[in-house]
Order: C-alpha cells, then structure tokens, then sequence
C-alpha cells in the first residue's frame, strides 16, 4: 500500500514545458492564425503581447497542465499568466 502525500507540491506539479501548445486569436502579420509549438514558447509568447491581445488569447496543450489544483488543456487570460510564473529561467547565453 502506498501512502498519498497532500500538499503543495500536489496542486502544481513539474510542467511539460515540451509538450505541443497553439497559441490562438493572436495577430501574426495580417492573418489571425494559430502557431503550434512547445508550451514554454507559446507562453513566452504570451507575455510579450500587449495587454488586449493576451485578453483575447488561448493556449491550447497536448495535454492537461495543472495549476494550483486546477488541471485544463485549454487555458485563457489568468491561467495563462498562471503558467507564466512557472516558466524556466531561459538559459545565459555563453560568450
């Protein structure tokens, strides 16, 4: 028998930030089309738009992500900057 542990770590567990994500209803040029890439960059993307586009925005994952207990593959506005407090530090770039 295993033991359950409740606790934090449990309402936002280790994100795949490889997993495929469109990142939808954002202007790309003169088209409003939806880019498929990984989540970190769909997200990464998200927080360079302006205040009106990330409203309208929608990120869509392969597969559920789980925030603060909540777990959705289609997030919008508050759960994707939720997701954005969890980004990985990008990586120094060496000399």
């Amino acid at each position: 028998m295993t033991e359950a542990t409740w606790g934090e770590s449990a309402k936002t567990p280790d994100i795949n930030w490889r997993m495929s994500a469109s990142l939808e209803n954002v202007p790309r040029g003169e088209t409003d089309i939806a880019e498929v890439t990984n989540l970190e960059r769909a997200v990464r993307d998200w927080v360079g738009l302006d205040p009106e586009h990330r409203d309208a925005a929608t990120l869509t994952t392969d597969h559920p992500v789980q925030i603060e207990g909540v777990s959705s593959t289609t997030l919008t506005g508050e759960a994707i900057a939720a997701i954005a407090e969890h980004l990985p530090p990008i990586p120094s770039q060496k000399k």
